[in-house]
């Protein structure tokens, strides 16, 4: 058939709440003009993020129930690790409560005033932990991501010539680790070939540097792979991330994304002498090596999880879910990276909005329109989110796995079209008051 549906049924619904424009109007307001900031009750599509908020499955909720709450030594810790380490191979797995537990862990561990972290795109967490050791981030995409309308398989890739010329200049005893994030989130959910994961863990063997994987989207990475790298075409997703992990001496994951789950991750290492001192620390602030500031509840639905997300056919619907909605806005001329990626789809909004300069966030401005209009929540990634480090103007629609139908989608087309249509009306925005770290998540803005 050539018509791909959901590969689920639904078996329990949460009604929308449907409101007015004038209504959002005032929402906006009272939040500054940051999405963020406003209540989920007042949002009708949140397309805010893929990170929490899927939908658990039937098997998931029924792991809930078989959750070993011990303290220490939980039954659900071991049947997480076993899963996990068939998986990624990793000598260590260490539970933390959400994927930037394990960044802070890492890079307080790792990381010291004046070295370097090198990777494809960071993300914005990634990035503020890093800068908060004194470490410096690096972005090393390849040349052509710059150009959001290029089509490339792997556009995701980091550019083995920049790491080697990075090392070359900053020596490698300043470079603590190289993080690949795969897919490159900030890149515009572009997936990373296997390729590029073998070329940059020959130049961090050469000079002795450790290689991790911001894993959060491993299984949607393996997908691509295999759909657009010759001789894995009949490999197994499975098959595909296992052989991606061996390439790895380490990894981060949020469990919240390429797991399912709505809390939860782990931090991975073949470095007996890191992991001790990664345990270390997670016992001064996350909790005991068994349970990671989790519930056992939260480790068997990740357990669960972490083999649901490898099936074919919920990665065959994923990937051309997310191409649907893709292809529908960018082919009646609405600005979009491409081709289009996993997990979301990232609205050019510099080439959308024109008008709109940098300094006045078109992203933020893209997304403040696109809520009035029609109470779809979204991100800005851009200026706003990454400051002078900002290689895009961007508005992400991230799309929570198993949580939205295809007539949710259409509205999604519908309603950005229409936005599109009059595009010249939109304004920009200044910032009236932010914090010093990760400002997106509590900025407030005025109007232009």
């Amino acid at each position: 058939m050539r018509t791909i549906i959901e590969p689920f049924r639904i078996k329990s619904v949460e009604p929308l709440r449907h409101t007015t424009p004038e209504e959002r109007g005032c929402y906006l307001e009272q939040a500054g003009y940051n999405l963020f900031l406003i209540e989920a009750r007042n949002i009708l599509i949140d397309l805010l993020t893929d990170s929490g908020t899927s939908a658990m499955s039937t098997e998931q909720w029924a792991a809930v129930m078989r959750g070993d709450e011990s303290y220490a030594g939980s039954e659900s810790f071991f049947r997480l690790k076993r899963v996990a380490d068939e998986l990624t191979g990793f000598r260590h797995m260490i539970p933390t409560h959400q994927g930037r537990a394990a960044e802070r862990i890492l890079f307080t561990v790792m990381c010291k005033p004046g070295h370097v972290v090198p990777s494809n795109t960071h993300f914005d967490t990634t990035r503020a932990n890093i800068e908060f050791t004194g470490a410096r981030a690096v972005d090393l995409p390849l040349p052509e991501a710059q150009d959001t309308q290029a089509l490339l398989d792997f556009k995701g890739n980091l550019d083995v010539a920049a790491i080697e010329s990075l090392i070359a200049a900053e020596g490698a005893a300043q470079i603590p680790l190289v993080m690949l994030t795969v897919t490159n989130n900030s890149g515009g959910g572009q997936p990373v070939s296997m390729a590029n994961i073998e070329a940059v863990k020959r130049v961090c063997s050469r000079h002795g540097i450790p290689l991790y994987l911001d894993a959060c989207r491993f299984a949607e990475n393996a997908w691509f792979i295999r759909q657009r790298e010759p001789g894995y075409q009949d490999w197994s997703p499975k098959r595909i991330a296992q052989k991606m992990f061996s390439l790895a001496d380490g990894c981060t994951f949020s469990a919240k994304k390429d797991a399912f789950a709505n809390i939860g991750g782990f931090l991975c290492s073949n470095d007996d002498r890191v992991a001790q001192q990664e345990t270390n620390l997670l016992i001064l602030t996350e909790g005991f090596p068994t349970y990671g500031g989790l519930a056992g509840r939260d480790l068997d639905a990740i357990a669960v999880g972490l083999e649901e997300i490898l099936e074919p056919d919920y990665l065959q619907y994923r990937i051309a879910s997310t191409g649907y909605l893709g292809r529908h806005i960018a082919d009646h001329g609405v600005p979009i990276v491409e081709p289009p990626g996993g997990h979301a789809i990232y609205i050019d909004a510099a080439r959308m909005l024109p008008h709109i300069p940098p300094r006045q966030f078109p992203g933020q401005a893209l997304a403040v329109e696109l809520y009035r209009h029609a109470g779809i929540r979204s991100v800005e990634i851009g200026s706003v989110m990454f400051g002078d480090a900002a290689q895009h103007e961007l508005l992400r629609l991230a799309i929570p796995r198993r949580v939205y139908t295809q007539s949710h989608i259409d509205y999604v087309v519908e309603a950005i079209l229409e936005v599109n249509a009059r595009k010249e009306a939109i304004r920009g925005l200044e910032i009236v008051e932010e914090p010093p770290f990760l400002r997106h998540f509590s900025a407030r803005f005025r109007p232009l």
